[in-house]
């Protein structure tokens, strides 16, 4: 009688089989955190587009004129470009924001995670519908950059028609805060682009720089909505210095891209 042998695999060849299948995984986790950060960013320019589109309708509607970001935001400050309430202490209602009636959704969220802090007493309340994204509140929500601050011309917004270059003026970012409270420091909502320099009556000054809102949670990189209706991606230039909390905003993955000067927010 003739027994046939079968052949098995030894330990060494079970060892070193599984040793390609983990080396094989660990060249694919990067791969898929690639991917999902993709597709995030994908749906976070959607959004933007959104917005874009949601504010040409407004101005359509409004004799050409951008959506206020906030009306009395010196005095009342209870209707955003985002959302409404009824009181300084109230949440800002997305169902009633400015923008709401040119919007399929009334509240955007940058699917991007961020883990935002508690800050008492309202500020998490502030900002809390605007879904993490910021406009340009100086140049094109307001008349800061020509009435200044305080006075009453300057909630009233700029009519698009004013801008020179839409396809080189920033309109929509993903934008969050810093801020040192009582039970530490971290992020909060924030709903405007800051300006590299704050602007005086027209004119940007150089040694009066605000903290910087643009957020680049993606991988580093931000993504941009222009006044043309396009929507980029850009790199941080990087950022190392200190805002009025002794907090760094840099460390949080906020600052600005290039050029460091105003003029890709600007009119002109």
């Amino acid at each position: 009688m003739q027994v046939k042998l079968y052949k098995g695999f030894t330990l060494i060849e079970l060892l070193v089989v599984i040793s390609i299948i983990g080396a094989l995984t660990a060249m694919m986790f990067p791969v898929l955190g690639m991917c999902k950060n993709s597709a995030r960013m994908a749906v976070c320019r959607s959004n933007l587009r959104q917005l874009v589109i949601a504010n040409k309708g407004y101005a359509e509607d409004n004799d050409g004129y951008s959506v206020p970001g906030g009306l009395n935001i010196t005095t009342e400050n209870l209707q955003r470009w985002y959302g409404s309430r009824e009181s300084k202490y109230d949440e800002f209602d997305p169902e009633k924001g400015l923008l709401t009636p040119y919007l399929e959704s009334a509240q955007l969220e940058c699917p991007q995670k961020v883990r935002y802090m508690e800050v008492e007493p309202v500020h998490e309340k502030y900002e809390g519908a605007n879904g993490g994204y910021g406009y340009n509140f100086v140049y094109l929500g307001s008349r800061i950059w020509k009435s200044g601050y305080g006075n009453p011309d300057s909630s009233n917004s700029t009519q698009l028609g004013r801008v020179k270059r839409p396809g080189q003026t920033l309109i929509f970012t993903d934008t969050a805060m810093v801020s040192r409270e009582e039970n530490g420091e971290g992020l909060m909502r924030y709903a405007f682009i800051e300006p590299y320099m704050f602007v005086i009556y027209g004119e940007a000054t150089p040694t009066w720089v605000p903290d910087p809102s643009m957020h680049f949670r993606h991988g580093g990189r931000v993504c941009a909505a222009w006044v043309d209706g396009h929507v980029d991606v850009r790199k941080s230039s990087g950022y190392d210095g200190e805002n009025y909390d002794g907090c760094r905003p840099g460390r949080y993955d906020l600052g600005w891209f290039e050029p460091l000067d105003n003029s890709l927010i600007d009119l002109d």
